[in-house]
């Protein structure tokens, strides 16, 4: 290698300081080490220990992914352990991901991974994907961002779906804002490809708009049959995870914002159970 030429490591984590907005003596202080020795890193003058890495990485809110991919440019084995949901090991995160949809019920959950993969849902979600049109969007792997939004999947049955795209958009831009995955840029390229509600035209919503801080609660309105459903959401994650897997679910939750959709959930509840 040349002497001038910077490893990857150095490149990597100027990127990601970068990223956070943060300059040297930023990260610096944060991770209380000297500036000197962290532009030496970043120059690839110095090489940082395996400590050092995961120091730097903890501090920039690096992925558990991504620190195993800084890790690895450092010449270090990765920590982070990558298990399929399905592997025995993970058979109590399994159980209580079960459990907490179960028992969300009657109103409806979804588990999804990194990239808004649908990987488990409870009874009461599958009400709401009769009203997709087009059937391939149901195929595995469902993305639940694309069925949300796309012109045949549940778009044209919200209806404040100008409010609700733009919720999401900026959802989706904060996490690649975090993450850096290109994947989800690619999703999100995709997304805006999608006709606009025409209630967006006439309002000049546009990125700068998309981009701004979304309300606190920002309710999803579907017309499900005869009924108006007003669901808000939340989501969950676990606490901690030392598992990259784990670290990329997230349980998306919904909960009626009025005692009619209650209702309505209630009943479509107890149809199904004595169906």
């Amino acid at each position: 290698m040349n002497k001038h030429q910077q490893p990857a490591i150095g490149h990597l984590i100027r990127d990601w300081r970068q990223l956070r907005r943060l300059s040297q003596l930023d990260l610096a202080l944060e991770a209380e080490i000297s500036q000197k020795h962290l532009s030496f890193v970043e120059s690839g003058r110095s090489v940082p220990s395996r400590d050092m890495v995961l120091l730097l990485a903890e501090h920039l809110g690096v992925p558990l992914r991504e620190r195993n991919a800084l890790l690895l440019a450092a010449g270090y084995a990765p920590v982070y352990l990558e298990r399929s949901l399905e592997d025995p090991s993970l058979q109590a995160a399994r159980s209580a991901i079960e459990l907490l949809l179960k028992g969300h019920e009657p109103y409806p959950a979804v588990a999804v991974d990194r990239h808004w993969t649908l990987l488990a849902a409870n009874a009461m979600i599958a009400p709401l994907l009769t009203l997709v049109e087009d059937a391939d969007l149901l195929r595995p792997p469902v993305n639940v961002l694309r069925l949300s939004l796309h012109p045949r999947g549940l778009a044209p049955a919200i209806l404040n779906l100008t409010e609700w795209r733009g919720h999401l958009i900026a959802r989706l831009r904060q996490q690649i804002r975090a993450t850096a995955d290109p994947l989800l840029a690619e999703l999100l390229i995709e997304l805006l490809s999608y006709p606009v509600p025409a209630a967006s035209a006439g309002k000049g919503k546009g990125k700068a708009q998309e981009e701004a801080e979304p309300p606190i609660v920002v309710p999803l309105q579907l017309r499900l049959g005869e009924s108006v459903l007003s669901l808000i959401s939340t989501t969950t994650v676990f606490g901690t995870p030392v598992d990259v897997t784990l670290s990329e679910l997230a349980l998306e939750t919904f909960f009626p914002a009025d005692e009619a959709t209650g209702q309505t959930l209630r009943a479509i509840a107890k149809a199904n159970a004595s169906a």
